[in-house]
C-alpha cells in the first residue's frame, strides 16, 4: 500500500493515517463505495491515500485539492465518528480491544484521556505498593520473620536491581514495538509480585507473641534467650526478594514506555501536562500506602484471634499482608484494559505531522541516522543507539542532574520521617503520617505545577532546562534552613544523668540507684515520659512498679516510678508510655522550609523529563528514558539512601543491642543530624545546579527551518509552540 504524501495547507492537510468511511457516498455511480477520505473545511471530502481502502476498492487519485462529492444536508448533520473505522497506514486497525473482540463501548476509552486514566491507576498502585506498603511494613516483616536490617535492605534493593537489569532490553525493544502490550504485561507481572510478597503469611504457622501485661515494669522484664533469636523463618527473605524483583520488572515499562506512549499520542505542548498528571498519581500512591498501610498495621496479623497486647507493644505484628493482596488483585485487573489499547491511538498521526524536532544537533551530523524509519528495529542498531546518546552532551548532563535530584528524593523519602521523628519527638507512625501530609501537597503539587508551567509558557527545550535550573537554585537556597534544629528532649542516662547533670564524656549510663534492683535489660526499649518531663529508656529503667491504662487516650500509665522526681507536682512519680511531647518553637519554620525544598525539588522533575524527551530524536525517546533511568537508579536511587543513612548514623546517640550485635539507632543527636543533612543536601544540590548549567550551555537546537528526526510541521517551519496551526477536528483538546 502506497504511503500518502504529507502536506500542510492553509485550509487543512492530509493525514498519514487514512480514515475508512464505511458509509456510502451520494456521488452518482459511486453509491456504496467506501473512500479513504476526511472531511475538509468546506464540507467536502478530500482523499488521503492512493492506496487500497479496507473493502478492497481502489481509492481516487492522490489529490488534496479537488472535492470528490458534495454531501447532502442530511449527511452534514451526521456525527463524524459514526460509521468511521480507524486504520493505520499499514492497514492495522486502531480499535481498542483484544484480538477480534472490539466492542463499540470500549472505543469511548480509546483516547489519550482514557490511556492516561489507566496508566495513572497503574502508577498509583506501583507507588502505593513499592514506595508505600514496603516502607510501612518493613519493620513488621523484620519482627515476624526474624530478619536483620541488612536483610530487609536487600529486599528493598531488589526492586532497583530488577529495574536496572530490565531497563535496556525493555526500553529498546518495547520502544519500537507494541507499547500497550509491554505496559499491560508489565502491570500484570507487578501484580503477581505483590501476591507473591504476601504468600509467606499463608505458608507459615501462626505468630505467637510471648508477652504479658506486666512485661516491662521493674522486676518483670522478660526476653527471649539469644539462642532462640535465630529462626528458619529468615529464609523467607528470598521470597520477598523475588516478589520485589517482579515489582521491579513489571514497573520498568511504566515509566519509560508509558511516558513515551503518552507523549506520542497528544499534542507536543500538552505532553508535559499529561506526563505531570501521570507522575502526580505515582507520588500520591506512596502517601496512600503510608496511610492505608498504617491502618492495616493496627489490625493483628492473625485476623480474628484475640491478643492481650496493643499495637504500641514492640512485639505487636500488624496485618502487613492485606495491602499486597489488594494491590496485587487491582494490578491484575487494570492490566486487562491496558493490553487492549492499539499501538497508537486514532488521530495521533496528526500530532506526529505537526511535531518539530528539538533534538540536540551533533557536529558530525550522526544524529540524522535516528531519523531512518528502520533504525532501532534490530539488535545490531543497539550499540549505535547507545553511541548516539553518549555523544549527546545535553542528554548526558540531564541524566547526571536527574541522578543528583533522585539521590535527594530517595534520601528524603527514606529518612524524612526519621528526621521529623527525632526533631519533634514523634512516634514512628506519627512521623510517617506527618511526612505524608507534607509530601502530598509539596510533591504532588510541585510535579503537576512543573508540567503546567511548561505548557503555559510554551517553553522550548532550552527554556525548560533554564526552568529546571531556577527550581534547583531555589531549593538550594531553602536547604540552608537545616542550620536550625530542635533541641533533644532530655532522656535519663542518654542525654543527661538521672540526677539531671551532664553525662561525663558523653558515655551512656542507663543504670542508677533508683533502678539498680529492677534487673532491667537493654534489649527492651519502650520509652516512657515521666511527670517530670524527662524520658526514660523503659518503664523498668524509670523504676515503675505498677501499670494501668489511661481511659482518656488509651495509653498505658505506670505508677510508683522511683526514678521520676516526685518533688515537682503532687501525686507525681508516674510515667506514661511514649515519648515526651516536644514544644520546639522552631517547628513551624522548619516545616515551612522543608515544604519549599520538597516543592522545588519535585517542581523540576517533569520539566527535566520533558527536556530529555525533546533533546533526543523521536525514535530514541523510549530508549533514552531507559538509559536515563539506569543512570538515575545506579547513581541516585540505589546509593542515595545509603549515603544519607551513613551520614545520619554518625549522629546516633543510642544504638539497639541485639544479643551483643549493633542494631538500629534509637536516639539521634538533633544538632548533628541537621548538620549532616545540610552537608549532604548542599553537595547534591550544588552538583545538580552545575549539571543543569552545563546542559543548558552545551545544548545546540536545530535550525528553525529544519526538523531532523521527525516530520516538519509545515513547509516554512511553523513551530509546534505557535498558535496558528491548521484547523483540525480536535477531539483531544483539553
Amino acid at each position: 500500500m502506497a504511503m500518502p504524501q504529507n502536506s500542510t495547507r492553509e485550509n487543512g492537510f492530509c493525514f498519514t493515517q487514512p480514515l475508512d468511511f464505511s458509509c456510502p457516498c451520494p456521488c452518482p455511480g459511486e453509491a456504496g463505495r467506501p473512500l479513504a477520505a476526511v472531511s475538509g473545511r468546506d464540507g467536502c471530502s478530500t482523499p488521503l491515500s492512493n492506496g487500497i481502502a479496507s473493502s478492497g476498492a481502489p481509492s481516487p487519485s492522490d489529490s488534496c485539492a479537488e472535492p470528490l462529492c458534495t454531501p447532502t444536508p442530511a449527511e452534514e448533520e451526521t456525527p463524524l465518528q459514526e460509521g468511521i473505522k480507524y486504520v493505520s497506514a499499514e492497514g492495522e486497525e486502531l480499535a481498542c480491544g483484544w484480538g477480534g473482540f472490539t466492542p463499540g463501548c470500549l472505543q469511548l476509552c480509546n483516547t489519550s484521556k482514557g490511556v492516561l486514566f489507566f496508566l495513572c491507576v497503574a502508577s498509583f498502585l506501583q507507588g502505593m505498593t513499592v514506595n508505600g506498603f514496603i516502607n510501612t511494613v518493613i519493620t513488621s516483616i523484620e519482627r515476624r520473620f526474624d530478619l536483620r536490617s541488612y536483610q530487609s535492605g536487600l529486599i528493598a534493593s531488589s526492586y532497583d536491581i530488577a529495574a536496572c537489569v530490565c531497563l535496556t532490553f525493555v526500553s529498546y525493544f518495547g520502544g519500537n514495538g507494541h507499547k500497550p502490550r509491554w505496559l499491560g504485561w508489565g502491570v500484570l507481572v507487578m501484580g503477581l509480585g505483590s501476591l507473591l510478597f504476601a504468600l509467606p503469611h499463608f505458608t507459615t504457622g501462626q505468630y505467637e507473641a510471648r508477652s504479658a501485661a506486666e512485661v516491662g515494669v521493674c522486676g518483670g522484664n522478660q526476653s527471649l534467650p539469644c539462642s532462640q533469636a535465630a529462626s528458619s523463618l529468615s529464609g523467607y527473605r528470598f521470597v520477598f526478594m523475588l516478589g520485589q524483583f517482579l515489582h521491579g520488572m513489571g514497573a520498568t515499562p511504566l515509566y519509560t514506555l508509558g511516558v513515551t506512549y503518552l507523549d506520542e499520542n497528544v499534542k507536543t505542548n500538552y505532553s508535559p501536562v499529561y506526563i505531570a498528571v501521570f507522575y502526580t498519581a505515582a507520588i500520591l500512591g506512596p502517601a496512600a500506602g503510608y496511610l492505608v498501610g498504617g491502618m492495616f498495621l493496627n489490625i493483628y496479623t492473625e485476623i480474628g484471634r484475640e491478643i492481650d497486647i496493643a499495637p504500641e507493644n514492640t512485639l505487636w505484628v500488624g496485618a502487613w499482608w492485606i495491602g499486597f493482596l489488594g494491590a496485587g488483585a487491582a494490578s491484575l485487573l487494570i492490566s486487562i484494559p491496558i493490553l487492549g489499547y492499539p499501538q497508537r491511538l486514532p488521530g495521533s498521526q496528526r500530532y506526529i505531522v505537526m511535531r518539530v524536532s528539538e533534538a540536540h544537533q551533533l557536529k558530525d551530523g550522526s544524529h540524522k541516522k535516528a531519523s531512518d524509519p528502520d533504525f532501532g528495529k534490530t539488535v545490531k542498531d543497539l550499540p549505535r543507539s547507545v553511541l548516539l546518546l553518549l555523544k549527546n552532551p545535553t542528554f548526558i548532563f540531564l541524566c547526571l542532574a536527574g541522578a543528583t535530584e533522585a539521590t535527594l528524593i530517595a534520601g528524603m523519602s527514606t529518612f524524612g520521617p526519621k528526621f521529623l521523628e527525632s526533631q519533634f519527638s514523634l512516634s514512628a507512625s506519627e512521623a510517617a503520617t506527618f511526612f505524608g501530609y507534607l509530601v502530598v501537597p509539596a510533591g504532588g503539587g510541585g510535579t503537576f505545577l512543573g508540567g503546567f508551567l511548561v505548557n503555559k509558557f510554551k517553553l522550548r527545550c532550552s527554556g525548560i532546562i533554564k526552568l529546571c535550573l531556577l527550581c534547583t537554585v531555589s531549593s538550594l537556597l531553602a536547604i540552608f534552613i537545616f542550620f536550625i534544629h530542635c533541641p533533644n528532649m532530655p532522656m535519663a542516662g542518654v542525654t543527661q544523668m538521672y540526677n539531671g547533670s551532664a553525662l561525663p564524656g558523653g558515655h551512656l549510663n542507663l543504670t542508677a540507684a533508683c533502678n539498680a534492683q529492677c534487673g532491667c535489660l537493654q534489649e527492651t526499649y519502650s520509652p516512657v515520659c515521666g511527670t517530670d518531663d524527662i524520658m526514660y529508656y523503659s518503664p523498668c529503667h524509670a523504676g515503675c512498679k505498677r501499670v494501668s491504662e489511661n481511659l482518656g487516650n488509651g495509653k498505658k500509665v505506670y505508677h510508683e516510678c522511683s526514678c521520676v522526681d516526685k518533688a515537682l507536682l503532687p501525686g507525681s512519680g508516674n510515667a506514661e508510655a511514649g515519648k515526651c511531647t516536644s514544644s520546639c518553637a522552631k517547628k513551624p519554620l522548619l516545616l515551612c522550609f522543608m515544604f519549599v525544598v520538597i516543592l522545588f525539588t519535585f517542581l523540576s522533575s517533569i520539566p527535566a523529563l520533558t527536556a530529555t524527551l525533546r533533546c533526543v530524536s523521536d525514535r530514541q525517546r523510549s530508549f533514552a528514558l531507559g538509559i536515563q533511568w539506569i543512570v538515575v537508579r545506579t547513581l541516585g536511587g540505589i546509593p542515595g539512601p545509603i549515603a544519607f543513612g551513613s551520614m545520619i548514623d554518625k549522629s546516633c546517640l543510642l544504638w539497639q543491642d541485639q544479643c551483643g550485635e549493633q542494631g538500629s539507632c534509637y536516639i539521634y543527636q538533633n544538632s548533628a543530624m541537621s548538620r549532616y543533612t545540610l552537608v549532604a543536601g548542599l553537595v547534591y544540590k550544588v552538583l545538580g545546579t552545575t549539571f543543569f548549567i552545563v546542559a543548558c550551555l552545551l545544548y545546540k537546537p536545530p535550525p528553525l527551518e529544519s526538523a531532523p528526526g521527525s516530520l516538519d510541521a509545515s513547509e516554512n517551519g511553523t513551530s509546534d509552540l505557535q498558535e496558528h496551526k491548521p484547523s483540525l477536528p480536535d477531539e483531544e483538546d483539553i
